[in-house]
């Protein structure tokens, strides 16, 4: 099993799934599947994309001049998507045993929670 993936790598291939995405959608995607809790910077993503690249997990899809400056689209590749999907049964695994634990601390009376300042 290898080891879990940081959340930017989530988000960034999750979005890629959909299909090719120049840098500023991939940050307007990422922050709206995390339904705003996530803003990635700009040097996050390009540092994040270099190291996804060089792993084989995305590739440049396109590369244009648009108003004078250099574009590129990002794809997701077949490794990425392999990587994506084992890292989401990783965390849908570990959101099921977080549910059953819950159930079964409600079921026995608990959890006790501690507010802050008692």
């Amino acid at each position: 099993m290898s080891k879990a993936m940081q959340e930017p790598t989530f988000l960034i291939l999750a979005v890629l799934v959909g299909g090719p995405l120049h840098g500023y959608a991939i940050l307007s995607e990422v922050e709206t599947l995390a339904a705003g809790r996530v803003r990635m910077r700009v040097g996050t993503l390009y540092a994040a994309l270099d190291r996804l690249a060089g792993e084989g997990l995305v590739e440049v899809a396109k590369e244009e001049i648009v108003n004078g400056r250099l574009r590129r689209s990002y794809r997701i590749t077949a490794r990425g998507a392999d990587a994506l999907t084992e890292e989401t049964r990783r965390l849908e695994f570990l959101a099921s045993q977080a549910r059953r634990r819950l159930a079964k601390a409600v079921r026995s009376g608990r959890p006790s929670v501690v507010t802050e300042g008692a």
